[in-house]
């Protein structure tokens, strides 16, 4: 028999408002405590400058955390000119500097240019592997870190506010966007040097500000029933996913990992809505007739085949 896994299987989603000068594993670290879970992961790292949205999964939804990583990402912060920044944020040290400062009218013009599919390098201090070393590593080691452009997306961006040396922004933008690179290079464009100095992360996919707890908030709730008012099911990730209900047989088949055949009645719920051909090799959310979930299966060949399965029972 193996070894029982120290925690308790608590499955679902936190949505912490992550507080400044917490770096994201110590968050995700924190909520586990409170929850005594046996497994927890984020969607998506804030860093220790950064408030905001840090989604938190616990047990069997760590296995929906690529889903919410995918969604689209909405951030205000404040960018400060005329100083760049090794890190490209307040915690750098400085760089350079300018006596330049755009106007309202300048940053206004050049919005549009930084919409839409970009070519962005990521700042130095980043998460981003090179030959195998964290790129933040090596910063901090002194070597220089050359990393390669990537297209990301930015969807929306907009001009809140701005002051002589500070401009508010708030952006809308998909997975792997860089908030510090789009700073450093606007203000380039803009023909001053910039740094990010407030950031904060106000919505992941559909979960916002409304729907976050704090820490202060949950501490005094350690170890205690109280705390799962603020877990949310794991089936929040995955409302960009078909789901479909299986039962009897098939639901035994499918949480043993087997695959089952598309029958009539499962293809004729699954045709609706889709064109010909579109449904091999689409991603499905099962549930069992109850709505737990099931697993995440991909249809191909005429079978709906499970590659994530759920497991709600102790170990």
């Amino acid at each position: 028999m193996g070894r029982r896994k120290k925690g308790n299987p608590v499955h679902g989603w936190v949505i912490l408002d992550k507080p400044i000068g917490m770096t994201s594993t110590q968050a995700v670290g924190a909520v586990r405590r409170i929850f005594d879970a046996q497994k927890a992961g984020h969607a998506g790292t804030l860093d220790p400058m950064a408030t905001g949205i840090l989604a938190i999964a616990l047990g069997e939804a760590t296995k929906t955390v690529p889903y919410a990583m995918d969604a689209d990402k909405t951030y205000r912060f404040t960018a400060t000119w005329g100083e760049s920044r090794d890190s490209d944020d307040a915690e750098g040290k400085v760089t350079g500097t300018s006596d330049e400062r755009p106007t309202v009218a300048e940053i206004e013009a050049l919005l549009p240019r930084f919409t839409g599919t970009l070519n962005q390098v990521p700042p130095a201090y980043s998460a981003i592997k090179v030959d195998g070393e964290r790129a933040y590593d090596l910063a901090r080691d002194g070597q220089e870190v050359v990393l390669q452009p990537r297209p990301v997306q930015v969807f929306e961006a907009r001009l809140l506010g701005v002051e002589k040396d500070n401009a508010e922004f708030e952006i809308r933008c998909g997975k792997g966007t860089y908030v510090r690179s789009w700073v450093r290079d606007i203000a380039l464009a803009l023909g001053t040097l910039g740094h990010v100095t407030e950031l904060r992360r106000t919505r992941l996919g559909g979960w916002d500000e409304k729907t976050a707890v704090s820490l202060e908030t949950l501490t005094p709730f350690m170890h205690s029933p109280a705390a799962f008012g603020y877990l949310r099911p794991l089936s929040t990730a995955l409302d960009g996913i078909p789901a479909l209900a299986v039962s009897g047989p098939d639901t035994v088949r499918i949480r043993s990992g087997n695959p089952i055949l598309m029958r009539a009645n499962i293809f004729a719920k699954m045709k609706d809505g889709f064109g010909d051909g579109e449904l091999s090799g689409l991603t499905v959310f099962l549930k069992d007739e109850e709505g737990a979930p099931v697993a995440l299966a991909e249809i191909a060949e005429g079978e709906l085949r499970p590659f994530r399965v759920f497991n709600f029972s102790i170990v």
